[in-house]
């Protein structure tokens, strides 16, 4: 179990992020389309994980709008933007606000990721909802990099998460 924040009050996760080096879990989620969307799907790319509560948040909301502006210039690497928002509610955020590079997956039907990943929310007002992180995968679905951020309201360190994408 891991102990963030929401706005300076503690709140907890059901595990820890998977460590650096190990093999990344397998998962399947929900896309804007209503398919089963796997980690399998996306192949030997580089894969970014921006795994947040809620886009409807600015938190949320401003690292998928920056995530995209920075899948723009990665070859062989993909974004995937986690949450536990319904797929439609997630279309039409990336609709709204012009995010076409980043790949916006459900886990509404995927409890199991929260808890694989050990990213899912166990008390608190958002209890449920996935914690902000980022996990970097390689070509063979190795974590390179994690971050669970600390503070919930703060943004990810995007600089680590793309140093180490381009690593591979």
């Amino acid at each position: 179990m891991a102990t963030i924040t929401l706005k300076g009050n503690p709140i907890h996760t059901v595990g820890d992020l998977p460590k650096v080096g190990a093999s990344a879990p397998a998962f399947t989620l929900t896309n804007g389309k209503l398919e089963d969307i796997s980690l399998a799907t996306f192949g030997r790319q580089i894969k970014i994980l921006n795994i947040v509560p809620s886009l409807d948040t600015g938190t949320c909301a401003a690292s998928a709008r920056r995530f995209n502006v920075e899948a723009a210039k990665l070859a062989n690497a993909v974004i995937l933007t986690i949450s536990a928002d319904l797929p439609f509610a997630m279309g039409r955020f990336c609709a709204a606000e012009g995010i076409d590079k980043v790949v916006p997956l459900s886990s509404f039907r995927s409890p199991r990721f929260g808890k694989d990943y050990g990213v899912e929310i166990t008390d608190g007002p958002i209890r449920g909802l996935l914690s902000r992180s980022v996990v970097v995968l390689n070509a063979d679905n190795k974590v390179t990099y994690t971050q669970q951020v600390a503070e919930t309201a703060d943004e990810p360190n995007y600089d680590a998460a793309l140093q180490a994408i381009r690593r591979g």
